[in-house]
């Protein structure tokens, strides 16, 4: 079967995400949003102001705010405001940014994946190229059962 034409419709596309950070923080009483620390921020692509995805991995809540810069190098990541509520000091997360893209530009097109220690750190950076749908299946691309190992470990 010969797979369907993307078309130039947009598509939400995942471009960037700090994967395992530690937050640092959670503070009630900021008006809202997350704050990030800049080397973080461009490591991923992540720009202030712009929609994220957070997902906690200690307790599964996943909320969408935006992003703002935090000191540089200190590895800052803090929800603020309400999201507070939904993330402790200490807990696991993943964050997300994403943009909108016409289908036909999907293909080639790379997401990054920033991978750091307990304190933040920058440890690696994965890149992942977005096969065509004729490509979809390639044995390159598959990968189920792909485990996370603990950069601590």
């Amino acid at each position: 079967m010969t797979p369907p034409i993307l078309d130039g419709a947009a598509r939400t596309f995942m471009y960037g995400k700090l994967h395992r950070v530690t937050i640092t923080g959670a503070d009630l009483n900021y008006v809202g949003s997350i704050t990030i620390d800049p080397l973080l921020m461009r490591a991923s692509g992540l720009l202030p102001y712009t929609a994220v995805d957070v997902v906690n991995i200690t307790n599964g809540e996943r909320l969408t705010t935006y992003v703002i810069e935090g000191e540089e190098g200190s590895g800052t990541v803090c929800l603020n405001g309400a999201a507070a509520h939904q993330f402790s000091k200490g807990d696991l997360a993943i964050i997300m940014g994403y943009e909108q893209v016409p289908g036909c530009d999907l293909p080639g097109r790379i997401s990054r994946a920033v991978h750091v220690d307990s304190a933040n750190h920058i440890v690696s950076v994965d890149e992942y190229i977005t096969p065509s749908l004729a490509n979809l299946g390639s044995p390159a691309n598959n990968r189920h059962n792909e485990l996370y190992v603990s950069v601590d470990a």
